[in-house]
């Protein structure tokens, strides 16, 4: 490919930015004269006796039955101890694995366009420093769009970051054309043929070389380079660029592959991947990249941020060629990348994080450095391990989309790579102490489930996995305990400086990061009244200020005692299970006196001995405005399963209803999946021991799909918010029955015959609010069936008189 001169790239960016007619025509015709840098004439060409393959190990491949392919994090686990010592592997989908790819739409692959960046390939490993030294920059961090703003655009986007003055001072982040898939395939395919042209070839069908034959001639372009080649990438293009290969929901039809694990769009937040903690649709962590290559196209040597599992789906084209370095040899990798390019290095100490540097695995090799081969075809999955440096090419047009996931495991590896950043000053992606914390609340509401012997039927999927995870030497566990430690330590080193409870929304609506490392302060934060909004990480308090000590305090979100209590719960302990579930369940925290509107000082003998306060006024408030409800409009019929049994105690009733224990029904609503469908939920009422009944609502077809609170109205409200959520998603109408609902009357406490039922089993009226308000009740306005309307007959055995 010819030199691309600043006044050229300058032309390009000109017309890219203003096109004319008569160039969108030359842009799209091969045969038209090379006028922009996507038609300059290829005149390098391919010499294979110079070639430069590696010969590294391959490393193992996985194909999974259709059982095994069912559960995408089961998978990822059971193959783990497998293939983490290579640090990256291919899994080969069973064959009747074809998702169709939504990118060759006509709409998107002739006419929707996507940037490009210029790689000058020979470059990548044999090139002087810049002269004239850059400022330090660096990793561009990956977009946070929150849910609330999705929709709007950003000018400092990861996909345009070419285009920006910075960037382009910056080596291999040069701006291409825009393309068409359409487009960019016609140039790729004119690009390779040019230049693997082999005139002496006889033949009726076209010669094209071997993977092996273009991996050769790679190396030997980025080792020993002899003429200038340059090619494009669409690299790190995010959703709103081309979308995503796969379909989602709301884009077709519902079917295998839309709600697939192995779908990207839906690998993040699965069951089981602490990311499903993240609230921020981060891009390219939990919202997938596309990348569209071409031959040479190159991938250079990183790891993932904070150190992510990533999966790369292969959607059609050429084959992509990995190499992967396990993550116990990352540091040897450092150390000999180092050792080879020190004049890079001296420049740019950060220089891996750029992610514009190849570097021979026959090097790497040599240096004692472990390094596997992965070929991915089109169909295939590549899935690289956590701190894994990979990297790679193309070896001709092709199309390819990755993603991040956090299995439990991961979080020991999350840890250090924070921990890392801290001491690079380097910008978190995510906040790794509320995945951690997620992951445990999450696992409480499992344990706690699990344990609760009113549930007839209380295993699945989703809470056996959760539970695996915990116990004395569990995976989860250990992760709490080692923060906890880490935690202490710190917090040991601060002396005697105030501890106050931090809010709960301390950093839900921005960023709270330390102002020396930019160390997440979710768990914890060292403050002073002189800069009230800034902060800084235990670790960096001295560097705050220099106010006295009275001036000065310490954040905390949980106090030792009760991290120590959150421990133990995990490790199965009943009585801080019960109280973790408060808190997770109820967000039941401290007693009055200790909170105030800024946050409560924690006194010696009260840290982590907090007294649990449950307000009755939680309970059921039966709405009074004659709105008409969901479940009113809707035709509702409740099916009883179980009227269970009293339990007495203020907890267990309220003026308008009594809440019998094991309390079990079963009532049509709108599917919270697909709300097109009317589908059966399960609604109990369950033991939370200290806190009285607890109210789950299950979507009987996918027990996953389960809703708890402490009021049957919320319980309800939930399922109905969700029903309207998914219904946005899908483009569906919201409907006006969808304005409120009664969740007394869709758990059955407003049906006459469930009613007398429940009022049957306390002949003696021991439920004294109950009976006492009775009268005054929104019963006797609503429903006279009580007093002069009785049903005959019997239901579960009880006289209903």
């Amino acid at each position: 490919m010819e030199h691309l001169s600043e006044s050229q790239i300058n032309e390009d960016m000109s017309l890219k930015n203003h096109p004319t007619d008569k160039d969108t025509d030359k842009d799209t015709n091969m045969e038209q004269p090379p006028t922009s840098p996507r038609h300059r004439k290829v005149l390098a060409r391919w010499l294979p006796d110079e070639a430069q393959r590696p010969i590294v190990d391959e490393a193992p491949v996985f194909s999974p039955s259709l059982e095994e392919f069912e559960d995408t994090l089961a998978y990822i686990e059971k193959i783990r101890p497998l293939a983490e010592p290579y640090g990256i592997c291919r899994i080969i989908p069973p064959s009747t694995w074809k998702p169709p790819c939504r990118l060759k739409e006509k709409s998107v692959w002739e006419h929707t366009k996507f940037p490009t960046r210029i790689q000058t390939v020979d470059l990548l490993q044999n090139r002087e420093p810049m002269k004239k030294k850059k400022p330090k920059t660096r990793k561009r961090k990956r977009r946070r769009n929150s849910r609330r703003r999705s929709g709007s655009g950003s000018a400092s986007s990861p996909s345009e970051p070419a285009s920006s003055p910075e960037a382009e001072e910056k080596f291999g982040f040069n701006s291409g054309s825009d393309f068409t898939l359409e487009e960019f395939e016609r140039y790729a395919l004119y690009f390779k043929n040019t230049y693997f042209e082999k005139k002496d070839f006889v033949g009726e069908t076209k010669w094209t070389p071997s993977v092996e034959e273009v991996e050769g001639e790679y190396w030997r372009i980025v080792e020993q380079p002899t003429d200038e080649v340059e090619v494009y990438y669409g690299a790190d293009l995010e959703n709103r660029v081309l979308g995503s290969g796969f379909y989602k929901i709301g884009d077709r039809d519902i079917d295998q592959y839309v709600v697939s694990g192995w779908n990207l769009n839906n690998l993040p937040r699965l069951p089981g991947s602490v990311l499903s903690f993240e609230g921020c649709d981060i891009s390219g962590v939990l919202v997938p990249w596309l990348y569209v290559g071409m031959c040479f196209s190159s991938f250079c040597w990183h790891v993932e941020d904070h150190h992510l599992y990533s999966l790369n789906y292969h959607h059609f084209g050429e084959p992509k060629v990995w190499y992967g370095v396990p993550g116990n040899n990352a540091t040897s990798l450092e150390k000999a990348m180092r050792k080879h390019l020190p004049d890079l290095f001296e420049e740019q100490p950060d220089l891996l994080h750029g992610l514009v540097t190849q570097f021979s695995p026959s090097i790497l090799k040599d240096e004692g450095v472990k390094v596997y081969r992965v070929v991915q075809n089109a169909g295939e999955y590549v899935l690289t391990f956590p701190r894994a440096y990979h990297a790679g090419f193309n070896c001709g047009f092709n199309c390819a989309e990755a993603v991040n996931v956090a299995p439990v495991d991961w979080l020991a590896h999350g840890q250090n790579a924070v921990e890392l950043y801290s001491k690079e000053t380097r910008k978190t992606s995510l906040s790794h102490d509320k995945l951690l914390l997620g992951a445990a609340y999450e696992a409480v509401k499992a344990l706690w489930e699990l344990s609760d012997s009113s549930v007839v039927i209380k295993e699945n999927t989703t809470n056996l996995r959760w539970k695996s995870f915990c116990g004395k030497n569990g995976t989860l566990t250990n992760a709490i305990q080692a923060r906890l430690r880490m935690e202490e330590e710190r917090l040991g080193d601060l002396g005697s400086s105030s501890l106050v409870k931090m809010e709960k929304d301390f950093d839900s609506n921005s960023e709270r990061e330390c102002f020396s490392c930019f160390y997440d302060l979710h768990l914890s934060a060292f403050g002073c009244k002189c800069s009230p909004e800034e902060y800084a990480c235990l670790k960096h308090s001295d560097d705050l200020c220099s106010c006295g000590e009275k001036d000065r305090f310490v954040l905390v979100r949980y106090t030792m005692d009760e991290l120590r209590s959150l421990v133990r719960a995990l490790e199965g302990e009943m009585d801080d299970l019960k109280i973790w579930v408060s808190k997770v369940l109820l967000g039941i925290e401290h007693s009055d006196e200790d909170q105030n509107k800024t946050g409560s000082v924690i006194s010696e003998e009260k840290k982590g001995s907090f007294d649990l306060n449950i307000d009755l006024d939680l309970k059921e408030e039966v709405s009074t405005s004659g709105e008409l409800n969901a479940s009113e409009n809707f035709d509702v019929s409740v099916e009883p399963i179980n009227l269970g049994f009293l339990s007495f105690g203020k907890l267990w009733c309220n003026k308008h209803s009594i809440f019998p224990k094991g309390f079990t029904s079963r009532v049509k609503f709108y599917n919270v999946l697909d709300p097109t469908r009317i589908s059966s939920y399960i609604s109990e009422v369950l033991d939370a021991g200290l806190m009285g009944p607890l109210f789950r609502v299950t979507l009987e077809e996918s027990p996953d799909e389960c809703f708890f609170n402490v009021s049957a109205q919320q319980c309800w409200e939930m399922v109905l918010q969700r029903v309207k959520d998914t219904s946005t998603n899908l483009g569906l109408p919201i409907l006006p029955r969808f304005k409120s609902i009664n969740g007394l009357q869709m758990f059955g406490f407003l049906s006459p015959s469930i009613v007398q039922a429940i009022e049957a089993l306390d002949p003696n009226h021991k439920l004294v609010e109950y009976w006492n308000n009775k009268n005054q009740t929104h019963f006797e306005s609503k429903d006279q069936f009580i007093s002069s309307n009785c049903t005959k007959g019997k239901l579960f055995g009880v006289d209903l008189m």
